[in-house]
């Protein structure tokens, strides 16, 4: 009997080893895409900053065709100037952000562009939350202020303010956002300048997952009922 155990035991090891392999991928599938951002003066009180962004493709049948984007306190939509992008797209200013859309990109192609801000508020780090959408209506929503969540917000870290570095006179635009009826705190969580009720429910929606993840889990179901299903057989064939 101890003969006929052994191989089983095997055989039962690399199937855990296979599943917890494939529970591995699956816990890591949705940190593969993201918005990055980065600039070579990422400094607080800096001005004329050129900021640049990274949206990862997530589809390879479907190509990105809009950036929504709400702008972190200390920046007025009027103080971004709009860099380089994919040809052909545009840039729109609202209240709360801007949007950059053009043409749908090739299938798999990530979506490169740049602002250029007039000056850097005075802090450590600015989030941009980012609503990334697809020709077929699907929207990213890339705005969790946790790094470790399942669709983080691309984050710039400042370095600390010029010796000197003063802000500059705000723009007449940022004084009408500082409305009573209109918080920093509302601005951070989602545009006022709705394009459309789509982007709308995806900003409020922040516990969603997904497309992405969906996929992966659906795949990690399957694995493991595959693993089930084998055990019970072999078991049966061990008996027999």
């Amino acid at each position: 009997m101890c003969h006929a155990r052994k191989p089983i035991t095997a055989r039962r090891l690399t199937l855990v080893t296979a599943v917890t392999a494939a529970t591995v991928l699956l816990t890591a599938g949705p940190a593969f895409a993201h918005v990055e951002v980065e600039s070579e003066t990422a400094q607080a009180l800096a001005e004329h900053v050129e900021i640049s962004f990274d949206a990862e493709a997530e589809s390879d049948t479907v190509g990105i065709n809009k950036i929504r984007v709400v702008l972190p306190e200390g920046i007025a939509p009027a103080d971004v100037a709009y860099g380089e992008g994919p040809k052909g797209w545009k840039f729109t200013s609202g209240e709360g952000g801007y949007t950059v859309e053009g043409a749908a990109l090739k299938p798999g192609t990530n979506a490169e562009y740049s602002i250029v801000v007039k000056q850097l508020p005075d802090a450590k780090v600015l989030a941009f939350k980012t609503l990334q959408s697809y020709s077929d209506g699907r929207t990213d929503r890339w705005i969790e202020l946790d790094e470790n969540g399942e669709n983080p917000a691309p984050v710039l870290k400042l370095k600390a303010a010029a010796p000197g570095a003063k802000p500059v006179s705000p723009s007449p635009s940022e004084t009408e956002a500082q409305s009573p009826s209109a918080t920093p705190d509302d601005k951070q969580s989602e545009p006022t300048a709705k394009p459309s009720s789509t982007d709308a429910k995806a900003a409020e929606d922040d516990g969603g997952l997904s497309a992405g993840a969906w996929v992966g889990i659906g795949a990690g179901i399957l694995v493991l009922l595959a693993a089930a299903l084998y055990l019970v057989r072999r078991g049966r064939t061990g008996s027999a």
